[in-house]
């Protein structure tokens, strides 16, 4: 379930419209989060068109593939955790709407307020670690444990990166409303 109904992304009339440079920061993060959608969607086929090969030469050649299962899943952890900003954009993380009926719409704009508060401080947590993670992984060269040994920088930076755009968003629906604008 959703906090709130999902208005069009395309309409920063009545998002942020209180204060221009909280609109011109959602127009960016929207596109951004647009390109990174796109991305995704071809990071997902790439996966599958992977895995796909991947079974069919083993069935058919009875060839070993080492690379394919850690390609799929850095495609996979990249689209993920790059697209949690544009989910959250649109609310669509699953939500708890046992308080919303009973609140009144004041008492339900706080709680929002809250949880979003209490959100940002988690993903902020998670991409600060994902960060350190990422920084030690390329600084000390860590690869994977298979015959392929791909730098594991590469998932985490995609990860951490995915989290900090996610704060970014969290941001913005915390300073929409302070801002004097309408919560999406």
């Amino acid at each position: 379930m959703m906090d709130a109904p999902v208005g069009d992304p395309d309409d920063f009339s009545k998002a942020a419209a209180g204060n221009g440079l909280v609109a011109a920061f959602e127009r960016t993060l929207s596109l951004c989060n647009t390109v990174i959608v796109v991305l995704a969607a071809l990071a997902l086929i790439a996966a599958c068109a992977i895995l796909s090969y991947s079974v069919l030469s083993r069935a058919l050649f009875h060839s070993a593939n080492y690379w394919q299962d850690e390609a799929a899943v850095f495609l996979l952890v990249g689209a993920t955790f790059m697209t949690s900003a544009y989910v959250q954009s649109q609310r669509g993380h699953i939500g708890i709407e046992a308080f919303v009926g009973l609140l009144p719409p004041f008492a339900n704009r706080i709680r929002l307020w809250l949880v979003d508060v209490a959100s940002l401080l988690f993903c902020a947590f998670f991409a600060w670690k994902s960060w350190t993670l990422a920084y030690e992984a390329w600084d000390e060269g860590q690869v994977s444990n298979s015959m392929w040994s791909p730098p594991l920088a590469i998932p985490y930076c995609l990860m951490a990166t995915g989290m900090t755009l996610l704060c970014l968003q969290i941001l913005l629906q915390i300073a929409t409303p302070l801002a004097g604008s309408a919560r999406r």
